[in-house]
C-alpha cells in the first residue's frame, strides 16, 4: 500500500526523533561520566572556595582577638604574655595585624631601653611595601626619632624631607627633626622657614607649634602673631 504524503511526513518525523534519541543516548554513553565528573569537580571547587573564604574570615577573627588580648596584656603590665602573642602576629597574613604587632613590639623595646631593637622593628615596617603607606610612614618617623642622635643631619633630612611638608600628616614630627638637622648643618634660614611653617599649621600638635614659635623667634622670624591669630580663630 502506498503511503500518503501526510503519513510520510509523520513517519519521517518519528524516524528523525528516534535518531535524535539514539544520538543523545550514544553521547551520554560516551561522555555522560565526564559530564558528571565535571559537575562534581565544579561543585567541589565551589564548596572549597566557600570553605576557604569562611576559614579566612575565622582566622582573621581569631587574629583580631589575639591582638586585642595582647594589647590588654600590655596595658596590665604582663609584657611576657603580650610578647608571645605579638610574636605570632608578626607572621600574620593580615598586613594590618602584622604591622600593629611589630609597632607594639617596637614600643615595648623602647620601654626596655632597647633602642637598637626598636629601630630594627620600625625599619622592618617602614621597608615592607606590602603594608599601607600610613604604617610605613609612621614607622619611618618613629625609627628616625629613635636613631636621631646617631644619624648624620643630612641623613635625617634625606629620610624625612618628603614628609616635612605643610599639610602632610607627619609634618609636625618630621618637620621638627628636619629643622633641627638644618641647624646642625648651620643652615638657619632653612630651619627658620620650617619652624615658621610649623607654627602656622593648625594640624600640628600644640606642643610642637609652641616650640616652633620659640625656635622661629630665636632665628629672627616672628611667628607669635600668626599662632595667636590661629588660636583666636579656634575659640
Amino acid at each position: 500500500m502506498a503511503i500518503k504524503p501526510k503519513d510520510n511526513e509523520s513517519f519521517y518525523r518519528e524516524v528523525d526523533e528516534e535518531l535524535r534519541r539514539d544520538r543523545a543516548r550514544t553521547l551520554w554513553e560516551r561522555y555522560g561520566k565526564f559530564a558528571i565528573a565535571g559537575v562534581v569537580l565544579f561543585l567541589a571547587a565551589l564548596a572549597g572556595g566557600i570553605y576557604w573564604n569562611n576559614q579566612r574570615q575565622v582566622r582573621a577573627g581569631q587574629q583580631g582577638e589575639k591582638l586585642l588580648s595582647a594589647l590588654e596584656e600590655v596595658s596590665t603590665g604582663n609584657k611576657n604574655a603580650a610578647t608571645a602573642k605579638l610574636d605570632e602576629l608578626t607572621k600574620s597574613d593580615k598586613p594590618g595585624y602584622r604591622a600593629t604587632a611589630l609597632l607594639t613590639k617596637a614600643d615595648l623595646a623602647i620601654e626596655a631601653n632597647n633602642l637598637d631593637g626598636a629601630a630594627a622593628l620600625f625599619r622592618q615596617v617602614s621597608e615592607d611595601e606590602s603594608l599601607d603607606e600610613t604604617f610605613r610612614n609612621l614607622a619611618l618617623v618613629r625609627r628616625t626619632h629613635v636613631e636621631f642622635d646617631k644619624l648624620q643631619p643630612q641623613a635625617v633630612i634625606d629620610r624625612l624631607k618628603p614628609l616635612a611638608v605643610a599639610g602632610n600628616p607627619w609634618f609636625g614630627s618630621a618637620g621638627e627633626m628636619v629643622a633641627i638637622s638644618y641647624l646642625k648643618l648651620n643652615k638657619p634660614a632653612d630651619a627658620a622657614r620650617i619652624f615658621a611653617a610649623l607654627a602656622k599649621d593648625k594640624q600640628v600638635p600644640d606642643s610642637i607649634r609652641s616650640r616652633a614659635v620659640q625656635m622661629a623667634g630665636s632665628l629672627g622670624v616672628d611667628a607669635v602673631d600668626e599662632t595667636a591669630g590661629a588660636s583666636q580663630e579656634g575659640k
